[in-house]
């Protein structure tokens, strides 16, 4: 692996950070399974195709590409962290058309032209160089083959990120301001600036539309606030911090009752702004 996204690949590889989503992995698969079903809608997948998945994680969207594509076909996920892989092949055991692989899809030599389809779940909004990035990972798809990809849109439209970070920083007072453009969560909210990346990169028939989802994570208010307490922007802040245990419960208490307005019919839905974009590598198959 080159040095390219070598920040990237110590965080999500061996930070302590990184490793919450190795201990929360069936609460946040549970949470953003909407996302992989508006995703996997999307992309129109079919029996015997051959698919990439960017930024696969723990291997949520790979299995559920994999058993639609049937014993026919073949996915490969592809991540910059060897402990999320680990566990993604875990899960994989027994499924013959699903593989994994370590590696930079920036600049990761992939077999040209191999691909039918790309698909990513919150994968693509972590490169230096995002052109690069979409020219490459284009470069392993077949003429005409399609990149399909979610991201998350404006904060103002996502909840899950703007409640904990307002009561985290309620209790502790602010970060400095980061670029909201920069490699991140949110890097892909403006569409207008993606759309353009996509075009540079060369691709075509380019579509993208900010989608209203509902998120479901489990457990109720608690299971939900203690989620969010420990991941994304309140665990950012407590960590800049070096909040303490009574920190994270006040702001968990905060972000629970916050939380209270989305529980309809006693299950948690949080609304979330999704972006879907889609487009092809040039060339007819």
């Amino acid at each position: 692996m080159t040095e390219t996204n070598q920040e990237q690949a110590e965080y999500w590889g061996k930070s302590a950070s990184g490793m919450k989503w190795l201990t929360f992995e069936e609460q946040i698969a549970a949470s953003f399974a909407p996302v992989v079903e508006l995703l996997l809608d999307r992309a129109e997948l079919k029996p015997g195709q051959r698919v990439l998945d960017i930024g696969c994680g723990l291997g949520d969207v790979t299995l559920a590409a994999g058993r639609t594509v049937g014993p026919s076909g073949h996915v490969l996920g592809v991540d910059i962290s060897a402990p999320f892989l680990e566990r993604a092949r875990e899960r994989a055991e027994g499924m013959e058309n699903v593989g994994f692989a370590l590696a930079d899809a920036q600049t990761e030599p992939f077999p040209p032209a191999a691909r039918d389809a790309m698909i990513s779940r919150f994968g693509m909004m972590f490169f230096s160089d995002t052109v690069a990035a979409f020219t490459n990972i284009a470069g392993a798809l077949k003429p005409g083959g399609r990149m399909t990809f979610a991201a998350w849109g404006p904060l103002a439209g996502n909840p899950w990120f703007y409640l904990p970070h307002r009561a985290a920083t309620d209790r502790l007072g602010q970060m400095p301001k980061a670029d909201r453009n920069a490699p991140g969560p949110l890097a892909f909210h403006d569409i207008d600036r993606v759309t353009g990346f996509m075009a540079e990169a060369g691709l075509v028939d380019i579509e993208a539309h900010a989608v209203e989802v509902k998120l479901t994570p489990p457990g109720g208010l608690s299971g939900a606030s203690a989620l969010c307490t420990r991941l994304g922007p309140a665990a950012r802040v407590l960590a800049h911090f070096d909040g303490s245990e009574a920190d994270e419960a006040a702001i968990r208490d905060a972000v629970s009752t916050a939380l209270e307005p989305y529980v309809e019919d006693g299950r948690l839905l949080l609304p979330a702004t999704i972006n879907l974009f889609q487009a092809r590598r040039a060339g007819t198959a």
